[in-house]
C-alpha cells in the first residue's frame, strides 16, 4: 500500500496491533517505535488507551462503544475521530485489520 491510498474502515471492521513495535509509557501518554521504518510516534493519553484496547482483535464497534463508556464523547463523533485514528495507523503499518468473523465472543 502507498501513503496515498486511503483507507476507509467500517465498524464491522476488526483491527488488532501490528507486531514489530516498542511501546513505553512517559507522563500518562504512550509513545511508540516502529521497529520497520524507524519513525516515533506520541500517542497521547486516548491513543495510547485504543493502543491498549487492541492488543488482542477487537472490531470497530466494539472499540467505539468501550471508549464512549469510558469517555464524555457523543456516540458519532467517537466513531469518526476513532476510526480516523485507526486509518492513520493503519497507513503507518502500526495495525492490522482482519476478519472479524474469526472474533471468539
Amino acid at each position: 500500500m502507498t501513503n496515498k491510498e486511503r483507507i476507509s474502515l467500517s465498524l464491522h471492521d476488526s483491527v488488532v496491533q501490528a507486531k514489530g513495535n516498542l511501546v513505553s509509557d512517559m507522563n500518562g501518554e504512550k509513545v511508540m517505535m516502529s521497529i520497520g521504518s524507524g519513525k516515533y510516534y506520541n500517542l497521547g493519553q486516548i491513543g495510547g488507551r485504543i493502543w491498549e484496547l487492541i492488543e488482542v482483535q477487537i472490531s470497530v464497534e466494539q472499540l467505539v462503544s468501550l471508549l464512549v463508556a469510558e469517555y464524555d464523547i457523543e456516540q458519532a463523533l467517537c466513531e469518526a475521530q476513532t476510526k480516523s485514528f485507526l486509518e492513520q495507523m493503519i497507513q503507518e503499518g502500526l495495525i492490522e485489520i482482519r476478519d472479524t468473523a474469526k472474533i471468539i465472543s
